[in-house]
């Protein structure tokens, strides 16, 4: 059995400054690796350092992964790297009926969970060791789509296809992604402003799991990916059932 060693690893977070992202962060500083957290704010980022305790570990820069000049001047920089998390996603605007729909909010999120993940990989890679890895995050809409939810629905399945293509191009570096379901972060007061709680705690009564999910959830499911050998071209679904109803 391969068990990947965390302590002293590099490891990015793409989208490490809040929600999924920064619980990621928080484990993976916790077990002793280096962590870098990257985003597009720097006040953000800023934040999380700070409630991330100034971890001696920890360094942050700012990087928007729409943009390929970014990527690679971001990796052309830096030294050897271990293993590549990205949750990011910039989702906003994008829930809404076909006839409301702005092309606009929908390729954000084509350029923040598609073309994104596939430039991390494209210049990350080369930074991998045979044993590094790259984990994605997708989402419990592409097997459980509502209304207001096709251009999500659509680009987490394209992800997940894009998982499979690059554990094969990639190998022997593992490619994966975590498809969470419903998960208590600050993107909630976005969509649902002040019906935030009940609306979390009606999906909590209909999910086998008897709860939503916590960002320490997909912490974990992220940590697992990174750290088994024999994992890739994966997606480990972290939802309370959420597929079954």
């Amino acid at each position: 059995m391969t068990h990947i060693k965390i302590e002293d690893a590099e490891i990015i977070v793409v989208g490490g400054s809040s929600g999924m992202g920064l619980a990621v962060a928080r484990r993976l500083l916790a077990e002793g690796a280096r962590v870098t957290i990257a985003g597009r704010s720097g006040e953000k980022l800023a934040a999380a350092q700070r409630e991330l305790g100034n971890h001696s570990g920890l360094s942050t820069a700012i990087l928007d992964i729409s943009r390929e000049e970014a990527i690679a001047a971001f990796f052309l920089d830096r030294g050897p790297v271990d293993h590549i998390v990205s949750t990011a996603a910039d989702i906003e605007g994008a829930y809404q009926l076909l006839p409301d729909l702005q092309i606009s909010a929908a390729q954000r999120v084509v350029e923040s969970k598609l073309y994104g993940p596939l430039l991390l990989a494209k210049y990350g890679a080369p930074s991998l060791p045979p044993s590094g890895s790259i984990t994605y995050t997708s989402g419990v809409a592409a097997y459980r789509p509502a209304a207001r939810g096709s251009v999500v629905a659509a680009v987490n399945a394209a992800l997940e296809g894009l998982v499979r293509a690059l554990a094969v191009e990639l190998a022997p570096v593992r490619i994966n992604a975590v498809s969470p379901g419903w998960v208590d972060t600050p993107i909630w007061s976005f969509f649902a402003g002040e019906a935030k709680q009940a609306t979390l705690e009606a999906m909590a009564k209909r999910l086998p799991a008897g709860r939503v999910g916590q960002p320490e959830d997909i912490a974990d499911a992220i940590r697992f990916l990174i750290g088994n050998g024999f994992t890739t071209g994966s997606i480990l679904h972290v939802e309370g059932g959420h597929r079954l109803i």
